[in-house]
Parts: C-alpha cells; structure tokens; sequence
C-alpha cells in the first residue's frame, strides 16, 4: 500500500475531523502519545488533509495534491512571470474552472496554476503533488527570490519525498524542514509548527510507540498547513478553489 494509501482517512479531515477528534466550528484536535495536534479548519489546514488525495476530474477546481507557493515583498503579476507565466493570459483572469475544461487541454509539460492573495501575500496552488517554484528555484534566474522577498513554499513532493516546507526568510537563505520537523536555524516559521503540534521529533524504537508515532504522521500534513496559514496570516477559501473560481495561469515544468 502507497503513502496516499496508507493515508487516505486523512481527506476526510476537513469534513469529518480525525478519529477520536474533538470538534469546533474552527478547529479539529487529535491527541496522541500525550501531543496534540491542532489544525485551523478557516486557514489552510484543508489543503494538507487533502495532501494525500488524488485528483477528482469531477471537480471544476482543485482540492487534492495541492502544493502552494507563497510570497511577499514582490507584486503578483511579477512572481506569476518568474515562474513562468503568459502575460497575455494573466491580464485575462480567466477562472480555473474556464480554462481547466477549454478543448485540448493544457500543452505538454506544462501545469495549471490557481493564484490569488491574501494581506502581504501573493499564493499560487498546484495541485500535481508537487510546487514549479521548488523544483525550478535553483535552476531558473527568475525563480530566485531578490532582497527582502519571503517565499513559503509546502510542497508534499509526491514524486520525490519527503514533503517539505521550504522557506526563504528575506536574506536569501533557504530553509529547508521537512514534516514533522523544523528548519533548526530558529528561524521566526519554526515556533509555528511546534504550536500546532507539526513538531513530532524522531521515529521511536518501541512497537508499541510507534504506532502512536505513525498516526501522528497522518495527521501532520494537516498540521503542518496549520503551522504555515498561521505564520503568513493565510486562509484560502477552499469553495473557492474547489469551484475553479480563482483566475489560473499555465506554467511550465521545471
């Protein structure tokens, strides 16, 4: 059985909440092996319990597999070109829902890609399991941040794990943490996902505990989108994004 397997009752999180969840309006809560893992249901924690979700073709927009890119310090338009954008295309805002089902398709090896902001934020949503932004940064000019720009990148890296954060606090240092762990350079995103229990530590060498371990692990793409819409101040409506109502570029693959 693969990861997304493995994981699968962790897309009905954002409905149903985790087995032996305590539910709110706002919040889902698992505790296991004395930890609690707390995940904002209005942020983005619906995009990591998805993470693990394939594609539904029934849907006019994206709910499964998305990886988000997130900026700021840079103008949309011009984050959307360094990746790789059309300008014609962006200057039309055509929604995802119009352009994902126009006759032909998509040319080859490109991707749709959802944008929108939110405060300081310009985000971008791919929803091909992986982010353009985190195969492309170190190989493309364009892609890499200026002075002062941030980016926070999640992308789950379905086809080369481990999911990852990635973060580029404003120096042009790249921070790397993956799930469950943070960047160790103390840097202001690691506090994040220590408060919303993304933070789990090492693999334990009992039997016993690591079954508690390995559930702890299905829950923290959840937490861990909670620990990034929480640092950036982030929530994505997830109506939205599942109708195909934000515009959406082509970008190619990197």
């Amino acid at each position: 059985m693969n990861a997304r397997e493995t994981t699968k009752r962790q897309a009905a999180l954002a409905a149903d909440g985790p087995i032996g969840a305590v539910r709110s309006t706002s919040t889902f809560v698992s505790a296991a092996e004395g930890d609690t893992i707390v995940s904002d249901r209005t942020g983005v924690a619906w995009i990591g319990a998805h993470g693990t979700t394939d594609k539904d073709s029934s849907l006019p927009g994206m709910r499964g597999g998305i990886s988000p890119t997130c900026a700021r310090g840079i103008d949309q338009d011009e984050f959307l070109i360094n990746l790789g954008a059309d300008l014609d295309e962006l200057a039309e805002r055509t929604p995802y829902r119009d352009l994902g089902s126009s006759e032909g398709g998509r040319p080859a090896r490109t991707n749709y890609a959802m944008y929108g902001t939110c405060g300081e934020w310009v985000y971008v949503l791919e929803d091909w399991g992986m982010s353009t932004w985190s195969t492309g940064f170190l190989k493309v000019e364009s892609m890499w941040p200026g002075p002062g720009d941030e980016i926070v990148c999640v992308t789950l890296n379905w086809w080369s794990p481990p999911s990852v954060t990635i973060h580029v606090p404003g120096d042009e240092r790249v921070l790397h943490a993956e799930f469950g762990e943070d960047t160790g350079e103390g840097s202001a995103l690691d506090a994040a996902p220590r408060e919303a229990g993304a933070s789990i530590g090492p693999r334990p060498e009992s039997a016993a505990a690591e079954v508690a371990y390995e559930e702890r692990r299905e829950l923290l793409p959840a937490a861990v989108f909670t620990a990034v819409g929480a640092y950036c101040g982030l929530s994505i409506d997830q109506a939205a994004v599942e109708a195909g109502d934000l515009p959406v570029v082509v970008i190619p693959m990197v």
